[in-house]
């Protein structure tokens, strides 16, 4: 390095010191960093998937899936089209509109589920997701109206980094918390992950931690070259959701902020290798019934002293995401019809959607599935978080969950195909009831799994699933095959029922692109 350019390099140091020191809103307007190029003409582009990203933003859905469908017929791969779709999407939400953050929240599971199709149809769950991509973001204004802007900096090297970004986030001001961000993360896209999860586990709502994970997980078919782009949603989710509570004056309201740091201290789980018992099935039961009918502080703690005690983390999540899986079997349903664009879109007793149990078990998937990824403080911290977020919910559900006794009786007897043909029938006649009882017997016998979840992907691609059909299908595909054999089936019986729920309000655009994969 010459001696001009070492002076460069350790004035950018410096100044990204001073940034961090001072915030980026102060440094910017004394003309130490960049501001953001909100004010500008300024775009974001991606390179080579720069066009197909502007083709998402520019064209209506209805004419967009037949020029997604003859680019896949001339050698462009889905991933790429989930690819590009997921950065229109960043780019023009920034992960600050509901509809645009379920979105992006559920191209991944699409594409996932599009390997799983039948020959032919494969593109089917991708197109259906892509065409509500396309259609909020022409609701929205396209490009006139995209919120991510470039942001430029130095790059921070904070020893405590995720430490100092939630110090900035909890400030509530966006550009500083952007700039922090940035700065993190211009060296290994790992560690800006582990940096953001300070902020992640600093509240728990399901789209917060759900988001996260899906935009680190989309970066398998992005590449890690966008994760600044599509991890800073999540950033501005936070910030924005922390103003909810600087605003009000509310933030004292926020146990998990006490919580979570008590636990980690208490139990020692930083200084400690994690565990490798796995727990036998009546330890299992027992910590799941914990995390159930606890409140959420005692959730908290009865993980925390699991992973104290040396039990493997992904026992201790298994735990937990059968306890967000009772959720759904003894949801007592929506009290009311609900609606949306002038429509019924949910019934009264409907569990689909952004249901109780939907919501705890997507929430508790992504955390896990963040444990999976993270460094070992996030490991013990997501998962002593998620045991809070699915806890203290038990006395909003009914006692007795499905496969319900009554519902059995009538199918004692029946041969595989028997017991699919009752789901099917039980699922379009949107009777939650039978459909449960019908899978939940077939798994009894010890039938094969497979043709329960191809049955089920059927509807999981066709009908609408007010925005978490796609999300809980992987959750379920996940929970399934990462399960215990006396236990996974109650993940399957699950689905059954939420299917069922979902029966009648077709996906948009979904026939339209059925019919033109055909042509």
């Amino acid at each position: 390095m010459s001696r001009h350019d070492r002076r460069e390099f350790l004035a950018s140091v410096g100044q990204g010191m001073l940034v961090a020191s001072v915030g980026a809103t102060m440094a910017s307007d004394l003309g130490l960093a960049p501001a953001l190029a909100d004010d500008s003409d300024e775009r974001m582009t991606f390179g080579s998937l720069e066009p197909l990203v502007g083709l998402m933003q520019d064209t209506p859905p209805d004419k967009l899936q037949p020029i997604l469908v003859e680019k896949i017929r001339s050698g462009v791969e889905l991933k790429t089209l989930v690819a590009s779709g997921a950065l229109a999407n960043a780019r023009s939400f920034g992960g600050q509109d509901y509809i645009g953050f379920h979105t992006i929240m559920a191209l991944m599971p699409a594409w996932q589920m599009s390997q799983r199709m039948p020959k032919g149809t494969e593109a089917l769950p991708v197109l259906k997701v892509l065409y509500r991509n396309a259609e909020r973001i022409q609701q929205h204004g396209g490009r006139k109206t995209e919120v991510l802007k470039p942001i430029s900096g130095a790059a921070l090297t904070h020893e405590r980094g995720g430490e100092h970004l939630q110090a900035v986030m909890r400030t509530g001001k966006m550009d500083d918390a952007e700039q922090t961000f940035y700065g993190l993360s211009q060296g290994d896209p790992a560690d800006a992950f582990n940096a953001l999860q300070h902020i992640v586990h600093d509240d728990i709502n399901v789209h917060r931690v759900a988001l996260a994970w899906r935009s680190w997980d989309v970066l398998r078919l992005t590449g890690k070259q966008h994760a600044h782009t599509l991890l800073r949603q999540s950033v501005r989710y936070c910030v924005q959701q922390e103003n909810n509570w600087i605003r009000p004056k509310r933030d004292g309201k926020l146990p998990i902020r006490t919580t979570l740091p008590r636990m980690l201290d208490e139990y020692k789980l930083i200084s400690r290798k994690p565990g490798t018992k796995p727990g036998d099935d009546q330890w299992l039961t027992e910590l799941t019934n914990a995390v159930f009918s606890g409140s959420r502080e005692q959730a908290a703690e009865a993980v925390a002293s699991a992973l104290g005690d040396g039990f493997a983390p992904e026992s201790v999540g298994e735990a937990i995401a059968l306890a967000a899986n009772q959720l759904v079997l003894r949801d007592s349903g929506r009290a009311k019809d609900v609606d949306r664009k002038g429509h019924c879109e949910r019934l009264k007793g409907s569990v689909h959607g952004d249901s109780v149990g939907v919501h705890a078990s997507d929430a508790a998937n992504a955390w896990r599935n963040i444990a999976r990824v993270s460094n070992h403080r996030n490991t013990m911290a997501s998962l002593v978080t998620a045991a809070f977020h699915t806890a203290g919910r038990a006395g909003g559900v009914g006692r007795e969950p499905h496969p319900l006794a009554e519902q059995l009786e009538g199918l004692r007897g029946k041969d595989p195909a028997g017991l699919l043909a009752e789901t099917d029938q039980a699922i379009r006649s949107q009777d939650q009831a039978g459909a449960a009882a019908a899978v939940a017997l077939y798994g009894e016998q010890g039938h094969a799994p497979q043709p329960v979840f191809d049955l089920l992907l059927k509807y999981a691609v066709s009908q609408d699933g007010a925005l978490h059909a796609e999300k809980y299908y992987q959750t379920v595909t996940e929970e399934f095959q990462s399960g215990r054999a006396a236990f996974r089936w109650n993940h399957l019986i699950g689905l059954a029922r939420v299917t069922a729920s979902e029966y009648g309000w077709p996906a948009p655009g979904h026939d339209d692109a059925t019919r033109l994969l055909k042509g």
